[in-house]
């Protein structure tokens, strides 16, 4: 199902040395990956300083956002784990000075714990 699972809006680990080569240029100097998400073209990416969302927008995906979300600015985090029916689990972040939580949904071969436990050892 992986390619689907990015159609439908799931995201499913990437191989975090090509997403460091691939990335170098918008990472510090001692700024390593830690994990990274692919949903489709876009990506979910832990360093150990920050949290970087990479959005490619348009047909051709030239045009890249790059959002960078310090840890300390994460007030708190909620996972919603897949069940029996539901096919994907969820992670909500909530950032300082925005109402409404940042939603990642993750298809449900990913273990959500994991996602968890990366996020919880720079936010805490």
């Amino acid at each position: 199902m992986g390619i689907f699972d990015g159609f439908i809006g799931n995201a499913s680990e990437a191989d975090i040395n090509e997403v460091q080569e691939e990335f170098s240029a918008v990472l510090a100097p001692s700024e390593q990956v830690e994990k990274a998400y692919r949903l489709v073209r876009d990506l979910f990416i832990f360093t150990n300083k920050r949290l970087i969302l990479v959005d490619k927008q348009g047909i051709t995906g030239k045009k890249i956002e790059y959002h960078s979300i310090p840890y300390k600015n994460i007030t708190h985090f909620s996972i919603e784990t897949a069940g029996s029916f539901d096919l994907e689990a969820e992670l909500k972040i909530w950032i300082s000075g925005s109402g409404e939580p940042l939603e990642k949904h993750f298809n449900k071969n990913l273990n959500i714990y994991e996602v968890q436990s990366v996020l919880a050892e720079y936010v805490l």
